[in-house]
């Protein structure tokens, strides 16, 4: 489909002389008006560009723009006029238009202009479309979870959203800790401003102070030019101070004075930076034992720890062991063009007993490697890590035995929608008391309902 470009302009003869070099010449689509009214009707048909005259009939070129603006500020407008003074260009200009041209209109010029001008639309549009690819990715719809006790975690962090209190989230490595803090940052008032991820643990420790804060020209050997650091690239937005833990206690006390000042100074520099930067900070450390071993600030803990957010490891979240197992399943059958269809009954056993002590990265990363080697249409005990295959189980398992006990396999979604059909059966059709057993939220007891089409009345 072929760039539009409306053409506006109460002159018979310009209009012509437009349509002859936009559409026949450089061949673009055109729709061609005489009034402001008649555009502003149109602007629906979504044009890539708009040819504008600023001396029309009725409603004027700049009262045109201003509505073009607000219906969509990033519409390319190029204006058109035979009053060549400075002050109608500056007008235009300062009332959002992409380009000016005085009349006669010289050609050559608007060529270039006109596909510059697109150009930069179609940059802008696809610079959008990503930012709210990352939005959706990061809303919590997209977070895989049936689980009663990440429910209550999502609940805690729909708390924080819209405030800039200073979160601390706690929990084992691989259980998820940075999806959170996106999640809150894309969910929240800061969401289209940067989110900047640091690894206290992953910088050496004589580089992080620069990498956090910046450092001047010549400020040590090697800082050739002025660096700018973590803090202002993410500012207006959230730096995400993963493994904050790991600071040592120069840094500890620089950070402090970030949170309570909201400046800081580069390294070798004496201009104070004014921070405006929410900070999310993550441990697997438990800080407060630091504290008392004093190898972590009291003051700085408790100013990270405004707002504590505990995420259970994978094995005490055993609601979503098999959803994520399906979750990964489905994500990687895509990636590696491949069609397992499930698993094993005596594999989804070892799957749902194992300890998973590298929680969720370590079952991504063990899902990818079955679909690799896998050479059925079912994942089996044979695709699965020794580790897995010899692991004991954990606790008592909440699923009965006989599910896995023969060669038959359920489908994940029959799975899903038998557990629901029989939570309800119990509890003889209270939604309440069947979330309460399947320790999932309510609204997701309905989601399911809906999508299975299981009617409450039958279990009443």
């Amino acid at each position: 489909m072929g760039k539009l470009v409306f053409i506006v302009d109460d002159e018979q003869a310009i209009s012509k002389l437009l349509t002859y070099w936009v559409k026949d010449k450089w061949k673009y689509d055109i729709e061609v008006f005489s009034t402001g009214e008649d555009v502003l009707r149109k602007l629906n048909l979504k044009p890539d560009l708009i040819l504008l005259d600023i001396m029309l009939p009725g409603v004027d070129g700049i009262e045109v723009l201003k509505r073009v603006k607000q219906f969509d500020e990033n519409l390319p407008v190029i204006m058109l006029s035979a009053q060549g003074s400075i002050e109608v260009a500056v007008d235009a200009l300062r009332f959002g238009a992409f380009d000016y041209f005085p009349k006669p209109i010289d050609i050559q010029r608007l060529e270039p202009a006109i596909k510059n001008a697109i150009k930069s639309y179609d940059l802008t549009k696809e610079l959008e479309n990503l930012k709210e690819n990352v939005k959706k990715e990061y809303s919590f719809d997209n977070i895989i979870s049936a689980d009663g006790k990440m429910q209550d975690v999502f609940k805690l962090v729909s708390k924080v959203l819209n405030n800039e209190i200073t979160c601390l989230i706690y929990g084992e490595s691989g259980t998820g800790k940075e999806l959170i803090a996106r999640a809150i940052h894309y969910n929240g008032k800061r969401k289209d401003k940067p989110f900047i991820v640091v690894n206290c643990a992953s910088i050496p420790r004589e580089l992080l102070e620069s990498e956090l804060f910046g450092h001047e020209k010549g400020s040590f050997t090697g800082a050739y030019q002025r660096k700018l650091g973590k803090f202002e690239l993410a500012s207006g937005g959230t730096i995400f101070l993963d493994e904050v833990g790991e600071l040592e206690m120069l840094l500890q006390a620089k950070l402090l004075r970030v949170i309570q000042e909201k400046e800081f100074e580069r390294v070798g520099g004496t201009e104070l930076i004014k921070s405006d930067v929410r900070i999310i900070s993550a441990t697997n450390r438990d800080l407060k034992h630091a504290v008392e071993n004093k190898e972590f600030r009291e003051d700085l803990f408790y100013r990270l720890n405004s707002f504590p957010i505990v995420i259970p490891p994978l094995r005490q979240r055993k609601g979503d062991i098999l959803v994520l197992a399906q979750h990964f399943l489905e994500t990687f059958n895509k990636k590696l063009g491949k069609n397992i269809k499930g698993f094993s009954k005596k594999a989804l056993k070892l799957i749902y007993e194992y300890n998973w002590p590298g929680n969720i990265r370590e079952m991504e990363n063990l899902i990818e490697r079955c679909l690799i080697i896998c050479e059925k249409d079912m994942i089996d005990i044979d695709d699965l890590p020794s580790n897995v295959r010899a692991a004991e189980p954990v606790g008592s398992s909440d699923i009965s035995v006989s599910l896995f006990s023969d060669e038959v396999v359920v489908p994940f979604e029959k799975l899903k929608e038998e557990s629901i059909r029989h939570a309800l059966k119990v509890t003889k059709g209270n939604i309440v008391e069947a979330a309460k057993k399947l320790q999932l939220g309510r609204a997701t007891i309905y989601r399911l309902m809906e999508k299975y089409h299981i009617e409450n009345r039958n279990y009443e």
